[in-house]
């Protein structure tokens, strides 16, 4: 039987600079200063336990940084990710729908620690929602998974094209519609069309943008702003227009709605200028006035090997 292969994806030390290029202290409050730097002490030791519990299996693996990556994945049978949920979700922009992807929280939130420092800074660390392990069970999960154990779910993703022409990105998360600025204001309309092609009424608005979120995005940036949290194996898609300016009690209701799989939302966009933004500020693609956008979830599924399926 051949070897199993596995690429580890790394969140990169960089992120938890202490310093700036003339090694002057970024931050005064020293609490601070050693709050992060534990940061990236934590990260690498996760990093280097992850490392020593594959040197012990019998598959072929490789450590890359994420920012090291710029084409698809292939020829492996599992990503490895090493971070936190934005680690993972730019793994996800690599990935089709053939390769799991298992995420190890490297630096999980200490509620003690945020409790500590509540009154100084906020000293969340990372939450991993989609994250199947930390170091602590990270050997666990691995074994589960390499022995048929545990499954990965199928996570929905969704599909966008502009002017009818696929974009190559597919977001995990979310997406966003919006001008560059976000003290400017946005124009477009949208509607939901069925499969039969018959639609819902047009809404026309005026705001700081649109966000599209999928299940697995639903308790992020969706459900502070107001969403709902929705299960997370669910097809459907969940809108909101943000920060809308009212054009009546009839349109109201129309700011914030679901996207059935079996449906699409068709927008046009009437700035001047306008990116979609994919997961975050990472991808993106540039719009402009009179382009029209279509949303979906008919985006190949991506296999992610979920938490509260492996514990």
């Amino acid at each position: 039987m051949a070897r199993r292969k596995l690429l580890l994806f790394l969140k990169p030390f960089d992120v938890y600079q202490v310093t700036q290029s003339n090694a002057v202290p970024r931050f005064t409050n020293p609490r601070i200063f050693h709050y992060i730097d534990n940061r990236r002490k934590v990260h690498k030791e996760a990093i280097n336990i992850c490392q020593k519990i594959l040197q012990q299996k019998p598959i072929d693996w490789k450590p890359i940084f994420r920012n090291n990556l710029s084409e698809p994945i292939h020829n492996v049978d599992l990503v490895v990710t090493i971070g936190g949920d934005g680690t993972l979700l730019q793994a996800s922009h690599f990935l089709d729908d053939s390769i799991p992807v298992l995420g190890v929280n490297s630096d999980p939130t200490q509620a003690e620690e945020v409790e500590k420092f509540s009154n100084e800074f906020d000293a969340t660390r990372s939450t991993g929602y989609l994250c199947a392990a930390t170091v602590k069970n990270f050997e666990q999960v691995l074994d589960g998974f390499l022995e048929g154990q545990i499954a990965p779910s199928k996570l929905t993703r969704i599909s966008v094209s502009v002017n009818s022409k696929p974009l190559s990105a597919c977001a995990l998360n979310d997406i966003l519609i919006a001008h560059p600025c976000p003290a400017t204001v946005s124009r477009f309309s949208f509607k939901i069309r069925g499969n039969d092609q018959r639609c819902s009424p047009l809404v026309n608005c005026r705001s700081s943008g649109l966000r599209i979120s999928t299940a697995a995005g639903s308790t992020a940036a969706m459900l502070s702003a107001g969403g709902f949290a929705m299960p997370i194996l669910s097809r459907d898609l969940q809108y909101m227009v943000r920060e809308p300016i009212s054009s009546g009690a009839a349109n109201c209701s129309l700011m914030h709605g679901s996207i059935k799989s079996d449906r699409s939302m068709d927008a046009a966009w009437f700035s001047k200028e306008g990116f979609i933004y994919f997961d975050g500020s990472h991808v993106f693609y540039p719009i402009q006035s009179g382009d029209t956008i279509e949303i979906s979830s008919k985006a190949p599924i991506l296999q992610v090997v979920l938490p509260h399926l492996s514990s």
